[in-house]
């Protein structure tokens, strides 16, 4: 298709992610809570093993102050019990003191034997309100106080949100040795764009417009090697809804939305408190421009945005239209997808029935790893890892 610059492009394959709903995120019918469907360890854990037996790379684990369940502590249990998927987990900068973060993070890789990735988020606290430039102003902190404890012998930090001397002779580093685990980042500001651009390694998308993706796509990719002489990968976090017939799709994520009281949708989306961002506003835009039936180009649906904040819309359609839909973002240098469905454990089962099989499958971390750190020096050279 297009050949932007991204740090994987010449990788055959994708890395196929999955989402463990524990911040209560989990239902048949959105919006109707069900007991079976709970965040509960219990029923989280088996949604994370399904996905591994399905052969899912990596699997996200978000984060949320009002529901649910930690992500550290979450991780933690369920590290001894994986073989071979990934943990990505969502950390809310500002939340937790830089220095024990790494040490948590750090620790983390080693029960997980180098599988742990790391979700970027700059939300605001509660009871806080910076501005977006404060808000990746202190990320940027953050993740440079978190490589420096992942690389060096000491940390030294002085800046706007944190001061940091701390000296150490025998420092906790991660698992892996290549910086430390991925970090994977979300954002639509030009704040959060350069600070993507600067410090990290896959850029998540919600979904939109094929062309707009690719734009986004190539605004970044240009943004990171014209100002930090630096390559990244790509990720699009969407929905999936698959069956074997386009009817049996589209029927089944109407029934998703067919009990919704819109009085509740709008409770669901607004308790986040990323509810009123640039990314929300763009997935709300996205479901202005649909049609009656909620399509806004072929098999992207956005009923779904009804009872979510963020991700707001879903591939529907049967096995072939869904993977050609992936392989088309995947021409356009999109390493990373983020599946999810309603309910989360059932929906895990069909997309490893009738999707994962005709994607090649990789793991992120193990790609980079073999890549050299040296910058790209020029766009066609991409690939190498910063």
């Amino acid at each position: 298709m297009r050949d932007p610059i991204i740090r994987s492009h010449h990788i055959e394959g994708a890395e196929v992610a999955w989402f463990a709903p524990i911040c209560n995120d989990d239902y048949r019918y959105l919006g109707v809570p069900e007991n079976a469907y709970k965040s509960s360890f219990e029923n989280t854990k088996n949604i994370l093993l399904t996905a591994e037996t399905y052969g899912f790379k990596n699997i996200l684990c978000p984060s949320s102050y009002q529901v649910g369940q930690d992500p550290l502590a979450f991780c933690a249990a369920v590290a001894p019990m994986t073989e071979n998927i990934n943990l990505l987990i969502a950390i809310r900068c500002g939340e937790l003191h830089p220095p024990m973060l790494g040490r948590y993070l750090a620790s983390l890789d080693h029960m997980l034997k180098g599988r742990l990735t790391v979700n970027i988020i700059s939300s605001d606290l509660p009871g806080e309100k910076l501005s977006s430039q404060e808000r990746y102003d202190r990320s940027r902190e953050v993740i440079e106080i978190l490589k420096q404890g992942f690389t060096g012998e000491s940390i030294r930090h002085h800046g706007s949100f944190y001061h940091c001397e701390l000296e150490t002779t025998d420092p906790v580093k991660p698992y892996q040795q290549n910086g430390g685990p991925l970090l994977y980042f979300g954002g639509y500001s030009e704040p959060a764009l350069k600070l993507c651009a600067e410090h990290c390694d896959v850029y998540l998308m919600w979904p939109d417009t094929e062309e707009k993706i690719y734009q986004q796509i190539k605004h970044l990719s240009h943004m990171a090697f014209n100002e930090f002489d630096r390559s990244l990968d790509y990720g699009l976090r969407v929905h999936l809804v698959v069956r074997e017939t386009e009817k049996e799709a589209r029927d089944y994520a109407k029934s998703m939305v067919s009990k919704l009281d819109l009085d509740k949708g709008l409770e669901i989306k607004n308790r986040a408190l990323d509810s009123h961002s640039k990314g929300v506003s763009l997935q709300s835009e996205l479901r202005d421009q649909s049609d009656q039936d909620g399509f806004v180009e072929p098999c992207l649906w956005t009923g779904i945005g009804q009872a979510r904040s963020g991700c707001g819309a879903a591939l529907v359609g049967t096995p072939d239209q869904i993977i050609e839909k992936i392989h088309r973002f995947m021409d356009m240098g999109i390493r990373a997808f983020v599946f999810s469905s309603y309910p989360h454990e059932k929906e895990c089962e069909m997309v490893g029935k009738y999707i994962l099989p005709h994607i090649k499958s990789i793991s992120l971390p193990e790609v980079q790893q073999r890549i050299p750190s040296h910058a790209p020096k020029t766009p066609l050279a991409a690939g190498e890892r910063t």
